[in-house]
């Protein structure tokens, strides 16, 4: 890209909103994997990779605004081959800040060779008045492993103030090679009835969603056992060709994501047959 095509795009941000990239490709060397190839543009970095748990490539998304407004474009494409294992955290909340007219634009791809990878970003929070858009679109093979959640935090309930205006949609899709194994959609309108209906969040403000592949019958077993004295969330837990999905509501994101995190230190032996090692950056 030359001086003058790169000078435009960040006047063009300075804008209209900060339009950022970031693309991670991690492969197997002998003793672990390694992040091959990293490319980014605008306010999205990773820090150094850090190996606490063997040869899994332990990587922290960082995005140093802080926030996403309107106008702002974050794509983040990550892509794992044949015996690499990957995971991928943030050190932070995600937080998504009210706007006038502008969407907000958030797009995740993560495709898979035969490879293993985790997406566990911490919570993302909605302020009243968001105007989201996002989208995550996994693709794998049947060698390859995959679990990854989201959990949303809908308004600033610590101010008293609920997700009574904007709206966030939200798209997750599951791919095996050609076949959709999941094709989520999600729309919350602040302006409904979706956050008090009993058929909506239920006066909840925290929802999640954590998909794990590939599963057995056995595993939802053992993710409903992990779960069963919890009192602090609501959460279903179904097999759907292959794919563990977990629905939760919580009144709190600090419940839903230790909830989530109980999950998958249950799930990750089961399914990748290496025990859970917490990112230290969880713990800060």
């Amino acid at each position: 890209m030359n001086a003058a095509v790169r000078d435009d795009q960040l006047i063009s941000a300075a804008t209209q909103g900060w339009q950022a990239e970031l693309d991670l490709s991690f492969t197997a060397s002998a003793d672990r994997t390694v992040l091959a190839q990293r490319r980014h543009f605008g306010p999205l970095r990773v820090q150094r990779p850090f190996y606490p748990d063997g040869p899994v490539c332990n990587v922290y998304i960082v995005h140093p605004p802080g926030g996403i407004v309107g106008g702002d474009r974050l794509d983040l494409d990550f892509n794992a081959g044949p015996g690499a294992h990957a995971l991928l955290t943030t050190p932070a909340a995600g937080k998504f800040y009210r706007s006038a007219a502008d969407e907000a634009r958030q797009k995740v791809e993560i495709n898979l060779t035969q490879a293993t990878l985790e997406w566990l970003p911490q919570e993302t929070i909605y302020y009243p008045g968001a105007r989201v858009r996002q989208s995550t679109v996994v693709r794998l093979d049947a060698k390859s492993r995959f679990i990854g959640w989201d959990i949303g935090s809908y308004g600033l309930m610590t101010r008293g103030e609920c997700f009574d205006t904007g709206y966030v949609h939200q798209g997750f899709e599951l791919w095996l090679g050609e076949k959709p194994l999941l094709l989520d959609r999600l729309h919350l309108a602040g302006e409904g009835r979706i956050f008090d209906a009993l058929w909506g969040l239920s006066g909840h403000c925290v929802l999640g969603t954590l998909l794990a592949y590939p599963a057995k019958p056995a595993d939802i077993d053992a993710a409903r056992a992990a779960l069963e004295s919890r009192s602090d969330v609501t959460l279903g837990i179904s097999l759907v060709d292959g794919v563990l999905v977990a629905r939760l509501l919580a009144r709190h994101a600090d419940a839903a994501t230790q909830a989530f995190a109980e999950l998958w230190r249950v799930l990750r032996p089961r399914l990748m047959q290496r025990e859970a090692v917490s990112p230290r950056i969880w713990a800060t």
